[in-house]
């Protein structure tokens, strides 16, 4: 059975390329448009009250299936296929294709070549823009927008260390859908963390228990190594060495270090045994 997260189909209306293998009332090709806000809330419902699945961000590239009246929009990220509402004022038809992203956790867009400018926006890690070139101590845009050049990287450029990104997370409050310095959630922060270094993830916990590195047998779990991952039933930390792990956690509502065997005990205390530990 698709999973409904990656699935674009509802009794009424689906995507053209699940012709065949879902029931729907209609098929649909769906256009390609371009994140234009900083941060786009993915929603489960076309309502600002309903739940975040995750976050778009600018520049990434979403496939729209469906629009209503009041201003949003139903469709599937290209990057990790989550389906969700957006809302239609954060979206735009693609103009420039990016050259460039965002590699520090965050960084003001200044409108010249200035930093005492007034900001016009902040974009986040992992946002996409178009450079087209560069002045001096700036990355300037197709719009003529200003960025810190030691904050923007070309699209190619990898991490070396995986969980040294997940570290520089460490005090950003914990939200539920989030993927950014501004709030996270556990699997949020593997993503986003891995994506840095070059590596697909998807957005769930439990699609990366299933999808990412290799199940550690119960021999080896003795001798975890730094980017091993630990799964439990809707949570996933990152080891950083034999002691400690990283993790976005509503137990500090927050990104934190905290001892491995300390962390474990408190979640199994809480109901949750450990499912699977991964090594990538």
């Amino acid at each position: 059975m698709d999973d409904p997260r990656l699935t674009p189909a509802r009794g009424d209306l689906a995507a053209k390329y699940l012709e065949g293998r879902v029931e729907a009332a209609r098929f649909v090709t769906g256009e390609a448009f371009e994140v234009i806000e900083a941060i786009a809330p993915l929603r489960e419902r076309p309502a600002s009250d309903a739940m975040l699945l995750t976050q778009a961000l600018r520049g990434e590239s979403v496939t729209i299936y469906d629009r209503n009246a009041e201003g949003w929009a139903w469709g599937q990220l290209d990057s990790d296929g989550y389906v969700g509402w957006l809302p239609n004022a954060a979206l735009a038809k693609p103009a420039t294709a990016p050259t460039h992203k965002i590699i520090a956790l965050r960084t003001f867009v200044f409108p010249g070549p200035s930093f005492k400018l007034p900001p016009l926006d902040a974009l986040v890690m992992g946002s996409k823009i178009a450079v087209t070139r560069e002045d001096g101590a700036f990355a300037i845009t197709c719009e003529g927008h200003h960025l810190p050049k030691v904050n923007v990287g070309a699209l190619d450029h990898r991490e070396s260390d995986f969980v040294a990104v997940a570290e520089r997370f460490i005090g950003t409050p914990y939200l539920w859908g989030g993927k950014s310095s501004l709030g996270i959630d556990c699997s949020g922060l593997v993503q986003v963390a891995l994506n840095a270094a070059g590596t697909a993830c998807p957005r769930d916990s439990d699609m990366q228990q299933q999808g990412l590195g290799r199940t550690l047998q119960p021999h080896e779990t003795k001798q975890l190594e730094r980017g091993d991952l630990i799964f439990w039933k809707g949570h996933v930390a990152i080891v950083r060495d034999g002691t400690s792990i990283v993790h976005a956690n509503a137990y500090h509502m927050a990104t934190a270090i905290e001892n491995t065997a300390q962390a474990i005990a408190r979640i199994k205390l809480a109901g949750s045994e450990i499912t699977a530990i991964k090594r990538l």
